[in-house]
């Protein structure tokens, strides 16, 4: 397993529990820091069903082992678009096999630009590369954690309840400048 010191990572027990919101907190407040954001979406094959179930949105439709977008414009309510206008000076989507997972994330740290934070929302990048810090957020719904969640949650380095409050992010905003993160 490879450790990247620039890793921020941000998983969660369930959908809808405010990754993003707290990925573009964090992003807002880094001072002159080229911030990389990443979203990453793992697939069991290619080309198959959406593990949502239906139609889905087609992204997780690949036809290949991963497929790497770079999120350019600020419009749109896509999370990447949201982690743009947060202050993101690029932003991906990796869309991956699991099984090409370590794979993807090396062509992230190709494009990204070697300098500067990567603040990611993802739990199955936790089996393959340490983050400096990893934080799990607990879905307030009462449902089950996601199977992606329940391998990997003993390994975040804090749990936060969903909805995050401003209180938990300056506390994490300390935690983070103490393992070298520079907010000020």
């Amino acid at each position: 397993m490879e450790n990247c010191s620039r890793l921020i990572l941000i998983g969660s027990t369930g959908r809808n529990s405010g990754k993003t919101y707290l990925a573009a907190e964090l992003i807002r407040r880094f001072k002159d820091a080229p911030v990389t954001a990443l979203k990453i979406t793992c697939v069991e094959r290619r080309n198959g069903p959406c593990p949502r179930g239906g139609e889905g949105c087609g992204g997780c439709a690949i036809n290949s082992d991963f497929c790497l977008e770079e999120e350019c414009s600020c419009g749109g309510t896509k999370d990447t678009a949201l982690l743009r206008v947060a202050g993101a000076e690029k932003v991906f989507w990796l869309r991956c096999l699991r099984s090409s997972l370590a794979r993807g994330f090396d062509a992230v740290l190709e494009h990204s630009g070697g300098a500067g934070p990567i603040i990611c929302e993802s739990n199955s990048l936790s089996e393959v590369v340490k983050p400096a810090f990893f934080i799990m957020i607990r879905d307030s719904s009462g449902e089950k954690p996601k199977p992606s969640a329940e391998k990997v949650m003993q390994k975040a380095d804090i749990t936060l309840q969903s909805p995050v409050s401003a209180e938990n992010i300056e506390y994490l905003l300390k935690l983070l400048s103490k393992k070298g993160f520079n907010f000020e």
